[in-house]
């Protein structure tokens, strides 16, 4: 084989090689890329204290999580199974209206961040509709994540116990 021949393959072979991925690191995205965008929830379970399973936002929940690129999320969360009010206005619920929606509805938002060595997602609340969870920092691991859908557990859910739920993308 002459030199140029030699110089040629060796350039070719040189620039395969750089042209390859170098591993699966190099074509996952981050956890943080991964959750940028809008997720709805598929479905959300509580295990109280004392072990009972809890749906405490129904059998078919409602809500969405939203993440930003630049560090803001909201969540919002409904049973869809709460009775409307017998009086058309918010501020005239009874007792027991009232208490319906409290225990059935949660809502915050606030700045986020990612543990990526732990898979947690870092949630900073500035505002949340349990008051004594305003300013707090909490912590969300992510069990498994696609491009389509995701699972978290939440180790201390404001209704006691722990918190397992399911998100999917938002079409």
């Amino acid at each position: 084989m002459n030199r140029f021949s030699f110089f040629i393959f060796s350039t070719i072979g040189t620039l395969a090689l750089a042209a390859m991925p170098t591993g699966a690191a190099a074509q996952q995205k981050s956890l943080k890329d991964q959750l940028v965008g809008i997720w709805t929830v598929a479905s959300i379970e509580n295990t109280a204290p004392n072990g009972a399973k809890r749906l405490i936002f129904g059998a078919n929940p409602k809500g969405q999580y939203i993440f930003d690129a630049g560090g803001r999320f909201s969540l919002m969360l409904v049973n869809p199974d709460i009775s409307k009010f017998k009086v058309n206005n918010r501020l005239e619920g009874t007792t027991e209206e009232n208490k319906a929606v409290v225990q059935g509805t949660v809502a915050y938002f606030g700045a986020w961040s990612v543990d990526e060595a732990n898979k947690a997602i870092v949630l900073k609340m500035e505002g949340h509709l349990f008051p004594n969870a305003r300013d707090a920092t909490q912590k969300r691991t992510v069990r498994r994540i696609s491009a389509d859908e995701w699972e978290s557990f939440n180790a201390e859910s404001g209704a006691g116990g722990t918190t397992v739920s399911v998100w999917k993308r938002a079409k």
